[in-house]
């Protein structure tokens, strides 16, 4: 039997008509002969309400509790209660699953705390449904921004035997029960999940062009705050015949094409973490895709930080990478708004960043938004063979793992450049959620990886 979205349903101008809704109730209430179940799909924040004589379903009725799913079909009329503008005269209802009494979601406010205890049922509720109905908006947006604009997309390997970053924060990967056993490595040498598709979107750029990747990454960091997750999604373009004023300009675009498409792909759900999680988290999406993103270097930014007469927990100085509290500051106070900073330090960057004729500095840049700081960190690669193996070498790696990202530069070398956006980052700043855990269905942690 064909159903009918809630969310369609609601976008009508008028009533009339047969329409069939299967969902989950969220209240079933029963008074004079009428019984009342407000029923949800996800299609949408919003409930649409069933009303049923009792007698006249009273098979059915009788079995239906919170959290049961269901299936209804009645007449689409015009409701008399506020806050509703239509209801479904009910003429069949048919439970699908039982909910015991002990569902865990029932009407009340629970903390995300217990929530992320059940994350197998909190997309039930109005806020994480809310979530991953941006979630969604938000990787279309991705594919649809870089389809416009001439980037093909690759699939990156999730098994490496590189360590893009060069900081050994990476979970190996071995064949269950044989290298625990002391025979060989299943690939040959020791591999790991990846923390970055970077280096083998740099790969392909060398041969078509602009690419991007938008999948899984993974860092084995014991960080187990608000701000860190184990397993998380990364979108990683590469520009061929790039550099970093071109992709600064990309990075900007891109952000406004995301915040843009969400305010209006998801209007009702927006509105909702503006009343509820974060008051201004609408008015703060507006403003930065219809301004423009200001620019400073690292030095001048260290500057202003330096003679701001601000107490910071960690004192700026040149040399030292900003601190968080340091990047909300310059977005916050100093610019009032999105700002990009450009030519950090080499030493505190990594090594496939492009030297700059200092010596001192690479051509790197980080964007730093309001509330958050930094969300997309970029730079153009060293393209010259020499310094990249120089580069490699001062960091203490050896050469010799890399000779195909060096090859390269070997072989036809150009210059490019890229960057790279968090996706749960994106989202959190994006609702305004506290703890990026509650920007993912499932939360991998320390010591956390269930469902």
């Amino acid at each position: 039997m064909k159903r009918n979205r809630i969310r369609d349903i609601l976008s009508q101008t008028q009533a009339g008509g047969i329409v069939t809704v299967a969902g989950w109730a969220r209240t079933v209430r029963s008074g004079k002969g009428v019984t009342f179940i407000e029923i949800n799909d996800g299609s949408c924040l919003a409930n649409i309400q069933a009303v049923a004589e009792t007698a006249a379903h009273d098979a059915s009725l009788g079995k239906i509790s919170t959290g049961a799913s269901l299936r209804v079909s009645g007449r689409l009329v015009d409701s008399p209660g506020a806050g509703q503008r239509f209801e479904i005269a009910a003429d069949e209802i048919a439970l699908i699953g039982a909910a015991p009494p002990d569902y865990p979601l029932q009407k009340k406010r629970h903390s995300f705390e217990f929530l992320r205890e059940i994350a197998h049922l909190r997309p039930r509720t109005n806020t994480f449904g809310a979530v991953l109905r941006v979630r969604s908006a938000m990787a279309q947006a991705v594919h649809e921004f870089f389809r416009n604009h001439g980037f093909l997309y690759i699939h990156t390997p999730i098994i490496t035997t590189s360590d893009c970053e060069g900081a050994g924060e990476m979970f190996s990967v071995s064949a269950s029960g044989g290298e625990a056993a002391g025979t060989a490595h299943f690939f040959g040498k020791p591999a790991g999940l990846t923390v970055s598709g970077q280096l083998e979107a740099e790969l392909v750029c060398m041969a078509l062009g602009d690419v991007y990747t938008f999948g899984p990454t993974f860092r084995a960091e014991n960080s187990n705050t608000s701000r860190h997750l184990s397993e998380f999604w990364m979108v990683e373009p590469e520009m061929a015949f790039a550099g970093l004023d071109e992709d600064a300009r990309l990075a900007e675009d891109f952000l406004k094409h995301l915040f843009r498409a969400v305010l209006a792909e998801c209007p009702e759900d927006m509105a909702f973490f503006d009343k509820w999680v974060f008051n201004g988290a609408i008015e703060r999406l507006e403003k930065i895709a219809s301004s423009g993103f200001s620019r400073v270097t690292y030095t001048e930014a260290v500057g202003l930080l330096e003679k701001s007469g601000e107490k910071f927990e960690f004192a700026p100085a040149w040399g030292a990478d900003l601190q968080s509290e340091h990047e909300r500051y310059l977005a916050e106070r100093v610019f009032g708004g999105p700002v990009i900073v450009t030519d950090y330090p080499k030493d505190i960057k990594a090594f496939y960043m492009k030297l700059n004729d200092d010596g001192r500095t690479v051509r790197a840049m980080d964007v730093l938004v309001p509330g958050v700081g930094e969300i997309i960190g970029g730079s153009q690669r060293e393209d010259d063979l020499e310094k990249l193996e120089g580069r490699l070498r001062s960091i203490g790696l050896d050469t010799a793992p890399y000779w195909w990202y060096l090859d390269t530069r070997r072989y036809g070398s150009a210059p490019h450049a890229g960057f790279g956006l968090g996706f749960e980052r994106a989202v959190q700043f994006v609702t305004g959620m506290q703890n990026i855990r509650d920007t993912i269905p499932f939360p991998r942690v320390p010591r956390h990886a269930d469902f």
